[in-house]
Parts: structure tokens; sequence; C-alpha cells
């Protein structure tokens, strides 16, 4: 079903929406001394090991006026690099070049980082600080996507936070017998061509499209 933004379903459940934090801590149990104590403000060799494993970091970031936004940014394991123990990079693929993340991060100096390792369970949370270099002797060391970036997205941490693998075990993420038919969801031309509602447009062209920015997608 479709709603007009102005009456959405979003709206009539805003109405009596939890108020404030109190009113959010009183539907919950308090959290147990362990989930408290685990957060910490630098890396240890374990979880300096979890980011060296991880092919997928999704960023978080948020603009000016409170506008939030998480992209994915993915590569070989390691290609998010350690700069020490409260600093990491993350050289800049070639994307869609709306540099949404890059932006808002200009703009906030903030950002959040979820580590996500292929065929394993735990997640690792960093938050932070964050800023935009260029500067030619960090680039030169980030080429795990292929050749030094136009730029790296680097975060100093605040916050370093391994999650319980409960999420990904409830989703069977890695559990191929627990995944949908390939034919149960639209496919990435077939979201893009609605997406876009551009007259004449085909599945075939975005096809083609698509297979030609993963050719050269270090170019």
């Amino acid at each position: 079903m479709t709603a007009d933004l102005a009456t959405s379903a979003f709206d009539a459940l805003l109405v009596d929406a939890l108020p404030d934090r109190e009113a959010l801590r009183r539907v919950y149990e308090a959290p147990s001394e362990a989930a408290v104590r685990k957060q910490m403000t630098e890396l240890t060799e374990q979880t300096r090991q979890l980011i060296a494993c991880a092919s997928l970091v999704l960023v978080a970031s948020v603009d000016a006026d409170g506008n939030c936004d998480v992209s994915p940014r993915g590569g070989p394991a390691g290609f998010v690099s350690v700069l020490d123990s409260r600093t990491v990079a993350i050289p800049d693929a070639t994307g869609n070049k709306r540099l949404d993340s890059l932006e808002n991060i200009i703009v906030t100096g903030r950002a959040g980082l979820l580590f996500v390792i292929p065929g394993r369970t735990t997640t690792l949370r960093l938050n932070g600080r964050a800023c935009v270099s260029t500067r030619p002797d960090l680039l030169s060391q980030l080429t795990a996507v292929g050749k030094p970036p136009a730029s790296a997205l680097v975060v100093g941490i605040e916050e370093v936070y391994p999650h319980c693998p409960k999420s990904l075990i409830r989703g069977g993420v890695w559990k191929p017998e627990q995944w949908l038919p390939v034919d149960a969801q639209p496919t990435s031309a077939e979201v893009t061509l609605a997406q876009l509602r551009m007259p004449g447009l085909t599945i075939a062209d975005i096809e083609k499209t698509e297979a030609d920015a993963l050719k050269y997608r270090y170019e």
C-alpha cells in the first residue's frame, strides 16, 4: 500500500510514540554490566583482527539538518587500514559519485562504522570524529581496492563496541538454506528502472550499465 507522505503510517504512529529516554527505559530491563563494560575508546589486538577480516563496512553519517545516511563500502578483507589504536582509514572506491557520506562528514565531522565479516556472526561498531583526507602519503597506502583512491574517510575512534551475534543468527545471514530463492525479489535492474521512471529506458539498458560499472569498477 502506498500512502501519501502527509498521511503516512509513520504520522499515525508518531502521535503516541515514546516521548523521551525515560519512557523508553521503562519498556526494557537495564543492560548487563558486560554490555556496558565492553565499550572501549581504542582498538585491542582482537578488534584489530576483526577489522583485518572484514570485507564490508557500513558507514553512517548525518548532515547539518539531521538527515541520516547509511552507505556500504566493500573490498578485500583488510581493505580498511588501522593507522593506530584510535584511527582507521577507508579508501573511497569508485561509486555513484553522489558523495553523500563524504559531504556529510565534511559538514559534521562525525561518522559511525559497522564492520561485517562474511561467514562470521560478530560485528564491530566504531563511532567517532571523522574527516576526508587527500594526503598523498596516506592514499598511497590504501591500494586494496585496486589503486590509490581519490580520497579516504578517516575516523578518529571514540567508541569501539563488538556486537553479539544474535541479529545475524536470527536473520540466517550466512545460512544458504534459509535464503529466499533468487526470483523472490526484484533484480537490481528492475528496482533501478522503477526508481528512475525515465520513458524509453529498458531493463536491458540498465543491466548493460550495471555490467559495465562492475567491469570498470576501479576506474
